[in-house]
């Protein structure tokens, strides 16, 4: 992923084994990383149980919040493809009743459909 795709807030996929062994002391020992996506310095992963977002703050990134939102709290979810003039791609997830979804910008070629059948799988069974 380019400075430039990092800056704009594109999401590129990550590596599934770099990030289960970035992740081994996050996750529980029977969770298993299903797919992530880095976006400058955060991330947002989606696991067999839930979805963690990670921000990295401050100038170094040594401080990390990790948000863990599990599958049954998101109320509804929409994925929206990248058009011809619309190069972006977009995820927006409903979290319990707020009515202002959590928006995450989504780079060109980022596996949308595999997003929304990631969380259909997780949130449906």
């Amino acid at each position: 992923m380019g400075l430039l795709s990092s800056l704009m807030g594109d999401a590129a996929e990550v590596d599934l084994d770099a990030l289960e062994e970035e992740l081994s002391n996050i996750i529980g020992d029977a969770e298993t990383v299903k797919m992530g996506y880095k976006v400058f310095r955060d991330m947002f992963v989606f696991t067999d149980k839930r979805l963690i977002l990670i921000d990295k703050q401050g100038l170094t990134g040594s401080k990390v919040e990790y948000l863990s939102i599990p599958y049954k709290s998101i109320s509804k979810f929409a994925v929206e493809t990248a058009g011809t003039f619309d190069t972006d791609s977009e995820m927006k997830l409903w979290i319990g009743s707020d009515p202002t979804p959590l928006v995450k910008e989504l780079k060109r070629g980022t596996d949308v459909v595999g997003i929304q059948k990631t969380l259909a799988n997780s949130m449906f069974g």
